[in-house]
């Protein structure tokens, strides 16, 4: 037994090391841009081909220099970087190398096909138990490897969730990810105001337990397709969030298995959260509703996903919204070298 254990472990190894000396060999114009696969504030990511091998595809996030530097976000783009290039989970996007020159910084990330579980989801308008069980499964999965390494996620929502050609979700973009370390808090208030835990709001500092709060959200909104918080207005948002989860009426379709599991992991309180005492996540996958899941079969991927994304190829962006090719003018030079390590 011990024998086989060691073969695996160096066998890894050795995939690893090949997989690195392959991604180091290779440059941007090692690639053909094919299409837009999404865009933010100051970036967009781009699916690109590799030309010596057609068959394998990529996403190439693209970020101005420029509009980091103007909005202070150096620290957070290297965090990303830092904290991507060391999570190796089958529930996280890869990252396998970056590029760097004097306009843009360049990310090749895992091409997932299967699109956004938030366009699933817009489409089908809510998931049933099993459905949600199995994405959720997914996440708790993601945010046990951050967790254990002192990584808070700080961005749980659904259109940062990404389906591969199989079915499974894995968490992207890192952009407000941080190694706080363990028992550690921090204090910067970012995320998407629906998923905002209540100690963000009140400048209190949180720790890896605000990802559990969010992760409560996200049950809620994939099992009755809106986040419980939700108003035109951020404040407003903010406030309701602040009077408590069992202040929302539940709808009848969330069963009371559900229920409990999203009001123990939304307490006010940080430390009575589920996911967030001494068994860490555990005693989430150990929650009722998660009763008879295949843990072991779903860490290994050998239990079949709930919906499997038509995906015709490698250049197949059909499960994407379409976006316009970039028009607009390069930014200015960057060239101060805060992203030396890209």
């Amino acid at each position: 037994m011990e024998t086989n254990i060691n073969s695996l472990f160096l066998l890894m190894i050795f995939c690893l090391q090949a997989e690195a000396d392959f991604f180091s060999s290779v440059s941007l114009s090692s690639f053909n841009t094919i299409c837009t696969l999404g865009m933010g504030g100051f970036s967009r990511v781009e699916l690109v081909q590799l030309k010596s091998d057609t068959s394998r595809s990529f996403a190439l996030k693209v970020l101005k220099k420029r509009h980091i530097m103007d909005t202070s976000q150096q620290g957070h783009i290297l965090s990303e970087r830092r904290i991507m290039v060391e999570a190796h989970s089958p529930f996280i996007i890869r990252l396998y190398r970056t590029f760097r020159d004097s306009k843009y910084l360049y990310m090749l990330l895992e091409a997932c096909l299967g699109g956004e579980l938030w366009t699933l989801l817009r489409d089908r308008g809510s998931f049933d138990d099993g459905v949600t069980r199995f994405y959720t499964g997914c996440v708790v999965e993601a945010l046990a490897f951050l967790h254990c390494r002192g990584i808070i996620y700080r961005d749980l929502k659904p259109e940062n969730i990404i389906l591969d050609q199989r079915g499974y979700v894995k968490l992207v973009d890192f952009g407000f990810a941080k190694k706080v370390g363990l028992g550690k808090k921090t204090w910067t208030f970012c995320g998407t105001p629906e998923y905002v835990a209540p100690e963000i709001i009140l400048n209190k500092g949180h720790d890896s337990s605000a990802d559990c709060w969010s992760l409560g959200i996200l049950v809620f909104e994939l099992l009755s397709g809106s986040p419980p918080f939700s108003e035109s207005d951020p404040m407003k948002t903010y406030n309701i969030i602040l009077r408590g989860i069992d202040m929302i009426e539940f709808p009848k379709k969330i069963a009371k298995s559900a229920a409990n599991l999203i009001k123990r992991l939304c307490r006010d309180n940080p430390s009575e959260r589920l996911g967030n005492q001494k068994n860490g996540v555990k005693d989430i996958q150990k929650h009722k509703w998660f009763e008879g899941f295949n843990w072991e079969g779903l860490r290994q991927g050998t239990i079949a996903s709930p919906f499997t994304p038509a995906v015709k190829g490698p250049l197949d962006t059909s499960n994407f919204d379409y976006f316009p090719e970039d028009t607009e003018d390069p930014p200015p030079d960057e060239e101060s070298g805060w992203d030396l390590e890209f």
